[in-house]
This record gives C-alpha cells, sequence and structure tokens, in this order.
C-alpha cells in the first residue's frame, strides 16, 4: 500500500522517530491509525447511547409519560445541567 502525505504531516512523522518513541515511520502511522479506530468506535458507542436514549424517550412519550415543557422544566433542566457540569469539573 502507497499513502502519499503532505510534507507537514511526513516531518510530523520524522520528528516522531527521531525522538526515539518510535523505531521507524511505519510504527507512527500504524500507532495514528489504532488512535482512530478508537475514537470511530467511542464516537459509535455515544452515538448508540443517544439512540437508545431516544428510544427510552419515545417510548415514554407513547405511554403518555410526558411533563409539560414550560419555564419550571427549563430551569429544572439548566440546573441539573450545571451540576454535572460542575461536577465534572472539579478535579479528583
Amino acid at each position: 500500500m502507497n499513502v502519499s502525505l503532505t510534507a507537514e504531516l511526513e516531518q510530523f512523522i520524522n520528528r516522531k522517530v527521531e525522538s526515539g518513541l518510535y523505531q521507524t515511520a511505519s510504527e507512527v502511522v500504524r500507532d495514528g491509525l489504532r488512535l482512530l479506530r478508537e475514537r470511530d468506535e467511542l464516537h459509535q458507542n455515544k452515538l448508540d447511547g443517544l439512540r437508545r436514549e431516544i428510544a427510552i424517550g419515545l417510548e415514554q412519550a407513547e405511554q403518555g409519560k410526558v411533563a409539560p415543557f414550560n419555564e419550571e422544566t427549563v430551569e429544572r433542566i439548566k440546573t441539573a445541567g450545571r451540576n454535572r457540569r460542575s461536577t465534572r469539573a472539579r478535579p479528583a
């Protein structure tokens, strides 16, 4: 397989090899492809989770398990989101 790289990417790979972290350019490319695959899998898992959550919400709506969407609901959602964000922002 032949791959064409931009000069910038070729220089990046060469710097990685020169750093001693990798023995060859092929190792750098393989590592990069592994990371790309991991990122794709993570993205797919997130999408699958969102689809499950949407299906649950649609099922609840079909069963009439809904709440009115008003200012009180908006404030409750905002508060929950702020709480979740502040919990994630705290260093462990």
